[in-house]
């Protein structure tokens, strides 16, 4: 296992808590709040960014414009079945969404969630870190170049842990933010 092999792994990683963040909300509007909803469409699940444009008319709020009118109420019982903690509300035309202020109890409850993520991510690293660690030793290396990949190693594991700290302090400060 090449470095570059472990920094796309850990790389990998880190992308995947981003993208775990996203689907923590913060009392704002955003559409990742959605984007894994699927709907019955014609007798097909099908992802709710695949029938309809979602976009943020406030910052509190969602609209859902389906390209097909015939699917907004699939939509709307969709997202309503998907117990997100918000009502839709439908109008015929477009499904709005309004998010409700976080509570300072539910905030706290968030950032709970967020630091286990965090902690799985750095446990994700850690794994990755043992493997490569393991490949270095059963190649046939001298004792100097073992050694150095694997300070290398050690120095990657540092610097993506100090990411991984970065991206949740972030997230802290985001959802403690009234």
């Amino acid at each position: 296992m090449t470095l570059d092999d472990v920094k796309n792994k850990m790389n990998s990683s880190i992308e995947n808590l981003k993208h775990r963040f996203t689907t923590v909300r913060a009392g704002r509007a955003n559409p990742a709040l959605v984007n894994n909803i699927k709907v019955s469409y014609y007798g097909v699940d099908t992802p709710i960014i695949q029938l309809a444009t979602i976009s943020i008319p406030e910052a509190r709020q969602l609209s859902i414009k389906p390209f097909d009118r015939s699917c907004l109420k699939d939509i709307e019982k969709a997202i309503f079945e998907a117990n997100l903690g918000v009502t839709p509300t439908n109008n015929g035309e477009v499904i709005i969404i309004t998010i409700p202020e976080l509570t300072e109890e539910r905030r706290k409850e968030y950032v709970k969630q967020v630091k286990a993520m965090a902690e799985e991510a750095k446990i994700a690293l850690r794994n990755i870190r043992q493997d490569a660690n393991k490949d270095i030793k059963n190649e046939e290396l001298t004792e100097d170049e073992e050694k150095q990949m694997l300070n290398d190693i050690q120095d990657l594991i540092n610097d993506y842990n100090k990411q991984v700290d970065e991206l949740l302090k972030e997230k802290e400060k985001e959802l403690m933010s009234v």
